[in-house]
Protein backbone atom coordinates (compact mmCIF):
# COMPACT_ATOMS: atom_id res chain seq x y z
CA UNK A 1 0.00 0.00 0.00
CA UNK A 2 1.13 3.63 -0.66
CA UNK A 3 2.28 6.15 2.00
CA UNK A 4 -1.26 7.21 3.88
CA UNK A 5 -0.71 10.59 2.37
CA UNK A 6 -1.35 9.52 -0.90
CA UNK A 7 -4.07 6.99 0.36
CA UNK A 8 -5.73 9.84 2.26
CA UNK A 9 -5.82 11.99 -0.97
CA UNK A 10 -7.41 9.25 -3.05
CA UNK A 11 -10.16 8.25 -0.24
CA UNK A 12 -10.93 12.16 -0.18
CA UNK A 13 -11.23 12.64 -3.75
CA UNK A 14 -13.26 9.01 -3.94
CA UNK A 15 -15.50 10.76 -1.53
CA UNK A 16 -15.90 13.75 -3.50
CA UNK A 17 -17.56 11.10 -6.44
CA UNK A 18 -19.65 9.18 -4.00
CA UNK A 19 -22.44 10.82 -3.62
CA UNK A 20 -23.12 10.45 -7.71
CA UNK A 21 -22.37 7.04 -7.64
CA UNK A 22 -24.63 6.75 -4.27
CA UNK A 23 -27.42 8.38 -6.47
CA UNK A 24 -27.63 5.91 -9.33
CA UNK A 25 -27.62 2.63 -6.37
CA UNK A 26 -23.47 2.50 -6.55
CA UNK A 27 -20.28 3.20 -4.40
CA UNK A 28 -16.49 2.44 -5.17
CA UNK A 29 -14.24 1.05 -1.93
CA UNK A 30 -10.38 1.85 -2.06
CA UNK A 31 -8.88 -1.56 -1.94
CA UNK A 32 -5.14 -1.52 -2.69
CA UNK A 33 -3.10 1.20 -4.62
CA UNK A 34 0.28 -0.55 -5.63
CA UNK A 35 4.01 0.38 -5.26
CA UNK A 36 3.31 1.28 -8.94
CA UNK A 37 1.07 3.51 -8.14
CA UNK A 38 -1.94 1.76 -9.64
CA UNK A 39 -5.04 2.49 -7.24
CA UNK A 40 -6.91 -0.84 -6.93
CA UNK A 41 -11.10 -0.30 -6.83
CA UNK A 42 -14.47 -2.67 -5.71
CA UNK A 43 -16.97 -1.32 -7.33
CA UNK A 44 -20.31 -1.56 -5.24
CA UNK A 45 -24.21 -2.00 -6.06
CA UNK A 46 -25.17 -1.43 -9.29
CA UNK A 47 -21.82 0.04 -10.19
CA UNK A 48 -20.65 -3.70 -9.93
CA UNK A 49 -23.45 -4.67 -12.72
CA UNK A 50 -23.77 -0.91 -14.83
CA UNK A 51 -22.71 -1.53 -18.15
CA UNK A 52 -21.37 1.48 -18.46
CA UNK A 53 -18.95 1.12 -15.42
CA UNK A 54 -16.26 1.12 -17.38
CA UNK A 55 -16.33 4.24 -18.55
CA UNK A 56 -17.53 5.56 -15.13
CA UNK A 57 -14.21 4.06 -14.05
CA UNK A 58 -12.26 6.00 -16.25
CA UNK A 59 -13.94 9.17 -17.29
CA UNK A 60 -15.01 9.89 -14.12
CA UNK A 61 -13.09 8.15 -10.91
CA UNK A 62 -9.95 7.76 -13.08
CA UNK A 63 -9.67 11.29 -13.68
CA UNK A 64 -10.78 12.71 -10.63
CA UNK A 65 -8.12 10.57 -8.55
CA UNK A 66 -5.23 11.90 -10.71
CA UNK A 67 -6.11 15.12 -10.71
CA UNK A 68 -6.54 14.69 -7.04
CA UNK A 69 -2.91 12.52 -6.71
CA UNK A 70 -0.73 13.19 -10.14
CA UNK A 71 1.41 9.86 -9.01
CA UNK A 72 -1.13 7.49 -9.54
CA UNK A 73 -0.05 5.89 -13.31
CA UNK A 74 -4.36 4.16 -13.40
CA UNK A 75 -7.03 2.56 -11.57
CA UNK A 76 -8.38 -0.52 -11.95
CA UNK A 77 -11.28 -1.78 -11.17
CA UNK A 78 -11.06 -5.48 -9.32
CA UNK A 79 -13.06 -8.49 -7.44
CA UNK A 80 -11.95 -9.10 -3.61
CA UNK A 81 -10.97 -12.38 -3.16
CA UNK A 82 -14.12 -14.36 -1.83
CA UNK A 83 -11.89 -16.37 0.65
Amino acid sequence: MASATVQQAVEQALESIRPYLMADGGSVRLVDITDDMVVELELLGACGTCPMSSMTLRAGIEQTIKRAVPEVARVEAVTPDLA
